[in-house]
């Protein structure tokens, strides 16, 4: 027979490993960036605020125009990771603040994930136009062609 300070310790150990096995299968939340909130936006008034009075409400952006300096953008995200699967974008906050040429404000605008558009940056493919070609066309389709390269030789 087994002593009952065995029997407690197995049912410890036992109920040990099903919670690490519970907490290993809960999502990490992780935050990138940073985006104000809509009070904060709300301080912001188009036609009043200039740069200098929207860095001291709401901070300074994370990015600016590529080509012109007529804008300002904040961008936050927030991303899932779950065990082995691929991470996950769950929210996106896009905050632009466009000026006009005197430096005030124009324009206060806020985009989230349902306004994006999903770009593969990375394919690892290259697009072809045309019809794709089994493996069998590609192996004998050249079989009784006759080119002019053939004929002058």
């Amino acid at each position: 027979m087994r002593s009952k300070g065995a029997s407690i310790l197995t049912r410890l150990v036992a109920g040990g490993v099903i919670a690490a096995m519970l907490a290993s299968c809960t999502p990490v939340i992780r935050l990138h960036g940073y985006a104000p909130i809509d009070e904060e936006l709300a301080e912001v008034r188009a036609g009043q605020d200039t740069r200098g009075s929207v860095r001291r409400k709401i901070g300074r952006p994370s990015g600016s125009g590529i080509f012109t300096e007529d804008g300002w953008f904040y961008a936050s995200s927030r991303v899932e990771h779950f065990a082995f699967f691929e991470p996950e974008v769950i929210d996106r906050r896009v905050v632009a603040i466009v000026f006009d040429e005197r430096d005030v404000v124009q324009s206060v605008n806020t985009y989230g994930l349902e306004d994006g558009k999903i770009v593969d940056l990375e394919t690892n493919t290259t697009p072809t136009f045309g019809r794709e070609l089994t493996i069998l066309e590609q192996a004998f389709g050249n079989l009784g062609v006759i080119t002019d390269d053939l004929i002058d030789n």
